[in-house]
């Protein structure tokens, strides 16, 4: 019997992100990460304390030792970057782990990177969302609780930096291509105070 191998992340999701720098600053704190596994992908959304050069500093070697990782436990994923993070001013981040074989996500926050997963149709399953920690990566790391939670066709998840108005959760991000989703949220929610950015990820299901 011939079994096929799992689909990439490219082939599960849509994803696109939004983002921008705070006015006047040439670099931007809020960085994202998405890496296809052989049987998933590796997704995250970093926001370093601060903005401006430092911050973008922090925010890359956070991004690069995500990527180096990606392989690994989200708990794990979010040590290493404390450890590297040290001599820096820190972030926080929210880190999401999708497995395609079990149609599952695995999430950890610390920080206020907010995230949730829209259910595809309305009034069937909750919306879920990230449970978020409080802590800075780098200096002050809570206790990891991740938590796994199951995808469907369809689905969309939705990680924002807080340079994104909390009022981003009413933003429609079912219909449409994921980079309109994400491009209206940072439209319409954006702050003109801090660096901002959003990431939009749905799941398109299919043959394993």
């Amino acid at each position: 019997m011939t079994v096929a191998a799992p689909m990439s992340f490219l082939a599960l999701a849509d994803w696109a992100v939004a983002g921008r720098a705070l006015p006047g600053e040439p670099d931007s704190g809020d960085l994202h990460v998405v890496v296809p596994l052989p049987d998933g992908a590796l997704v995250a959304v970093i926001d370093a304390l601060g903005h401006g050069p430092e911050a973008a500093a922090a925010a890359r070697i956070a991004a690069e030792t995500l990527q180096a990782y990606a392989h690994e436990p989200v708990s794990a994923l979010v040590h290493r970057c404390h450890q590297r993070l040290r001599p820096t001013r820190g972030a926080v981040m929210s880190v999401v782990s999708f497995s395609a074989p079990f149609a599952t996500l695995t999430w950890l926050g610390i920080g206020n990177v907010e995230g949730y997963l829209v259910p595809a149709e309305t009034g069937v399953r909750r919306r879920e969302s990230i449970l978020t920690r409080g802590g800075v990566i780098g200096f002050q790391l809570p206790g990891l609780k991740p938590t796994t939670v199951p995808v469907a066709p369809g689905d969309t998840l939705v990680l924002a930096t807080d340079g994104i108005g909390n009022a981003f959760i009413e933003a429609p991000v079912r219909h449409g291509s994921a980079q309109a989703a994400a491009d209206c949220v940072l439209r319409e929610y954006g702050k003109a105070t801090d660096d901002a950015l959003v990431l939009v990820a749905r799941f398109a299901g299919g043959a394993p």
